[in-house]
């Protein structure tokens, strides 16, 4: 393994533990149990790639095949049972760490989506679904507005990498410089709009318009 598979491969695992916390942080304000922290920790951490997987028929799905993976999320979620007062601190930090996540998880699904046989467009979408599905079933699962359903700049973070790495792939250009550009356009984008504040406009109903009663 070279040394830029290595480095994927490490934020890799930290993007798995910064899921699994982001899912955990959820189940802290409802005040869940540790069974609770756990089990909203690996679906946030893994619900992306699993929903990614089931519809491109690859099985095993690929945490059943790496047990140190959500053993990893688990573990996490349980330190944030216990120290979660000092996450919540460090809130921003972890928001910076997920946007990481969330340009890699992009990168890296729409290219295993490109390996088993998608079109180009559907790449982008389930390197979107890898991404932010385990955000989605969290929130659901947790009774909550989904984060993608809100103003933020987050899935369009993510279809922004995932199209990028698509594009030069298809170039085509060398895996590293895709995978590169893939992740530091998703990172600056949802990075600019933490910074920024930035969101996209929301719908602004206008008044109903009077119809002349025309009797």
């Amino acid at each position: 393994m070279g040394s830029f598979d290595t480095a994927l491969r490490v934020l890799d695992l930290l993007g798995i533990a910064v899921f699994a916390a982001s899912g955990a942080l959820v189940a802290s304000r409802k005040q869940m149990d540790i069974v609770g922290f756990v089990l909203i920790g690996v679906i946030t951490g893994f619900g992306g790639g699993t929903v990614r997987d089931l519809l491109l028929g690859r099985t095993p799905i690929f945490w059943l095949k790496s047990p140190e993976l959500p053993a990893i999320a688990a573990a996490t979620a349980i330190l944030v049972f216990f120290f979660a007062h000092r996450v919540e601190s460090r809130f921003k930090a972890l928001l910076w760490a997920d946007a990481v996540g969330l340009a890699l998880y992009a990168v890296l699904g729409a290219e295993i989506a490109l390996i088993a046989g998608a079109n180009p467009w559907a790449a982008v979408l389930l390197g979107a679904v890898t991404a932010t599905a385990g955000g989605i079933i969290r929130d659901v699962v947790c009774n909550e507005l989904p984060l993608i359903l809100r103003k933020e700049i987050y899935i369009t973070a993510a279809m922004a990498a995932a199209a990028a790495y698509v594009v030069l792939r298809l170039a085509p250009l060398p895996r590293d410089i895709a995978l590169t550009a893939g992740i530091a356009l998703g990172f600056g984008l949802r990075g600019v709009a933490l910074w920024r504040g930035w969101s996209l406009p929301p719908f602004r109903p206008k008044p109903a318009r009077d119809y002349p009663d025309e009797r």
